[in-house]
C-alpha cells in the first residue's frame, strides 16, 4: 500500500531552497518551486486548451502524463541543483553520459518515491530514462516543454534590463523564442509567444505576480515562501495524497491541479490572515464575496470573451465556485452534467471512478495545511525564534491528531514523525 514519509513532503518543499539564476543580477530571488508553479499554470491552460475535443479517456490519459511528467522532472531537477542550462543540455546530448547521470539521479530518489508505490516509480524510471525521438514527439512532454520556456522566459524578463553587458543574454533571450517557436503547433502556444498583449498572456502574467506575495509576511521565516510557490507544493502534496489512498485517474489529476489554483483569489485580496477574517464580525463573508466579483471581472470574464469558455469551467470547478468552497468534496452529476458537492464518506465509498471525475476536499484542506506546518517547522529548525510559529505548530498539529484520511493514512502519526 502506499504511504507519505516525512522525507518525502520535505523533499518536494526543498524546491523553496532553490534559488534560480544563481549567477545574474537580479531584483529579488527568484525560487525553483515558483517557477514550477508557473509552469503548471501555463500547462494546465495548454492541457485544456488541446484536451477540449477529445474524447474523455484520452483527455484523462494526457493530464495524468503532464502530472506525472512534472513531478519527474521537478524531483530530477532538485537532485541536479545548480548545473547551469547549458551544461545540462550537453550532457543530455550525449546519450551514454546523460544516462549515467540519470541513474545517479534515480539512485538519490530511489528511498524517497518507491513508498508511493513500485508501479509509480517504475514510471519515473521509464520517464528518466526515455530518449531519442519518442521524447519530442510526446504530446505531454511537448506541453510541458512550452510551460517551461514560458515560465523560465516570464523570469528571464524580470532580470534580463539590469544586466546590459552581460554576454550571454542575448543568446539566452533567442533561446527562449526559438524553442517556443518551434512549438507553435501546439493550441495556445502563439498566445504565450504574444505575453500579456494576449488574454491568455495576461491571465498566465497576473498568476505569475503571486511570486512577489510572501506567505506569513509578518513572521520572519528561513526560507521565506511565496504564495505561487505555496500553491505547487500543495499541488504535489495533492497527488502523492491521492495515491496514498489509491484515488482514481481522475479524482489524482483533479486535486493537483485543484492544490495548484486554491490560492488564486489572493492574486485579488493579498493573504489575508485567519485571525483577521474570524475576528471581525461578517468580514469574512465580504471578502469571500469580493474576491468573486473580482475573480469574475479580471480572470473568468476576460478568458470568457477572448474565447477560452473551457478555461473559465475548468477553473470554476477547481475553485468550487459552484459547489461552496475550492475544499468541498465534489462529483459530476450523472444525470445532470452538473458539478455537486457530495459528503467525505460518499466520495471514498461510492464516487472513487473516474466517471464520477472526483475532486477532494479534506484531502486538500490537510494538504494546505501540511504545507504550513512545514513552512514553520522548517522556519524553527533553521533557527527562527518565533511564538508565532510555535502556535501555529501546535493548533495545526492539534486539528490533525485524530485523523485519518481513507483507511490507513493517518495524519496525526505522520505529524508525529516530525518531533
Amino acid at each position: 500500500m502506499p504511504s507519505i514519509r516525512k522525507s518525502l513532503l520535505q523533499f518536494i518543499f526543498s524546491g523553496a531552497f532553490m534559488k534560480r539564476w544563481n549567477d545574474k543580477l537580479r531584483p529579488m530571488e527568484l525560487q525553483e518551486v515558483d517557477k514550477q508553479a508557473h509552469k503548471m499554470i501555463a500547462a494546465w491552460a495548454l492541457y485544456r486548451i488541446a484536451a477540449a475535443d477529445m474524447p474523455r479517456q484520452e483527455a484523462l490519459d494526457l493530464g495524468e502524463r503532464i502530472v506525472e511528467g512534472a513531478l519527474f522532472d521537478y524531483f530530477y531537477r532538485l537532485i541536479i541543483t545548480d548545473i547551469k542550462p547549458p551544461i545540462f543540455y550537453q550532457i543530455k546530448a550525449n546519450p551514454d553520459h546523460y544516462q549515467l547521470l540519470t541513474e545517479w539521479v534515480l539512485e538519490q530518489l530511489e528511498q524517497r518515491v518507491v513508498p508511493l508505490g513500485q508501479d509509480l516509480w517504475q514510471r519515473l524510471r521509464a520517464y528518466l530514462l526515455l530518449q531519442g525521438p519518442a521524447v519530442d514527439q510526446d504530446p505531454a512532454r511537448r506541453i510541458l516543454a512550452a510551460a517551461h520556456l514560458y515560465a523560465s522566459n516570464w523570469e528571464f524578463n524580470l532580470i534580463k534590463g539590469l544586466s546590459p553587458l552581460d554576454d550571454e543574454l542575448q543568446e539566452i533571450d533567442a533561446s527562449f523564442k526559438d524553442g517556443l517557436t518551434a512549438l507553435l503547433d501546439i493550441p495556445g502556444v502563439d498566445q504565450l509567444l504574444a505575453g500579456h498583449t494576449s488574454p491568455l498572456g495576461r491571465f498566465l502574467h497576473l498568476c505569475g505576480q503571486l511570486r512577489f506575495q510572501k506567505r506569513w509576511s509578518q513572521t520572519p521565516r528561513v526560507p521565506e515562501t511565496s504564495v505561487l510557490g505555496h500553491m505547487y507544493i500543495v499541488a504535489c502534496y495533492g497527488y502523492c495524497f491521492s495515491l496514498a489512498v489509491d484515488a482514481c485517474r481522475a479524482r489524482r489529476v483533479n486535486n493537483f491541479f485543484s492544490g495548484l489554483f486554491h490560492d488564486l483569489p489572493e492574486l485579488l485580496t493579498r493573504d489575508i490572515i485567519s485571525p483577521v477574517k474570524k475576528s471581525v464580525q461578517h468580514i469574512s463573508e465580504l471578502i469571500e464575496e469580493y474576491e468573486k466579483k473580482e475573480l469574475q471581472r479580471r480572470v473568468l470574464l476576460p478568458l470568457e470573451r477572448s474565447g477560452h469558455p473551457e478555461l473559465v469551467a475548468d477553473l470554476r470547478f477547481h475553485l468550487g465556485l459552484d459547489v461552496g468552497g475550492e475544499f468541498v468534496p465534489s462529483i459530476l452529476n450523472q444525470e445532470t452534467g452538473q458539478r455537486e458537492a457530495v459528503s467525505e464518506e460518499a466520495l471514498f465509498a461510492h464516487c472513487n471512478e473516474d466517471r464520477f471525475d472526483p475532486k477532494d476536499g479534506q484531502l486538500l484542506k490537510v494538504c494546505d495545511t501540511l504545507a504550513a506546518y512545514i513552512e514553520a517547522y522548517t522556519a524553527l529548525r533553521n533557527g527562527i525564534s518565533s511564538e508565532q510559529l510555535q502556535e501555529g505548530l501546535w493548533r495545526m498539529r492539534s486539528r490533525y491528531q485524530n485523523l485519518t484520511l481513507g483507511k490507513d493514512l493517518h495524519i496525526g502519526a505522520l505529524l508525529a514523525d516530525f518531533d
